[in-house]
């Protein structure tokens, strides 16, 4: 079978938690930068823009989230059937940007929440300006050992002359 195949049948028969993550989509910049997430379900009540297709450049609220038809609908955006009254269209969310949350769900906001930052990326830094403070010590203690290695050289020295000393005196 040819690759698009299988992928229509995997996309037709997926089970409704994978279809439920399909309907992802990208954060807006500030968003990115305050929640520290890329992309994320599109809920109904959360402000989106649209990106792509005949509605690009419309920004509006999320009012109904339908993983039957694997798109959102979105406030504005509403087409006329020939007998009369409008019928919601739906987007799929890879086309659209998501420009504010709708917060009210605790999970959903404990779990942004908690999406912060890992403190190793400041940590390192840290123990980078303690290494060069723990080297210092290392050096004077070697600085240090190195001197009485000195002093007990001429003390040897020292004793050596002092020996042969001795022994000539012992000798005479």
């Amino acid at each position: 079978m040819k690759p698009t195949t299988i992928r229509k049948r995997m996309l037709y028969t997926a089970s409704q938690h994978l279809l439920s993550k399909q309907l992802g989509s990208h954060l807006a910049k500030d968003l990115k930068d305050k929640y520290h997430c890329k992309s994320l379900r599109v809920v109904e009540g959360d402000g989106v823009k649209v990106l792509r297709g005949e509605f690009k450049g419309i920004e509006g609220k999320v009012t109904k989230v339908s993983t039957e038809k694997r798109g959102i609908a979105i406030e504005g955006i509403k087409r006329e059937k020939l007998k009369g009254g409008n019928v919601d269209i739906y987007i799929h969310p890879s086309n659209v940007i998501i420009t504010s949350l709708n917060l009210e769900d605790k999970w959903r906001q404990s779990r942004l929440e908690g999406q912060k930052p890992n403190a190793t990326k400041s940590t390192p830094s840290e123990t980078k300006e303690a290494k060069p403070k723990e080297v210092k010590p290392k050096e004077q203690k070697e600085a240090s050992k190195e001197k009485p290695k000195e002093v007990k050289k001429e003390a040897k020295a020292d004793d050596k002359k002092d020996k042969s000393k001795t022994e000539k005196k012992g000798t005479k």
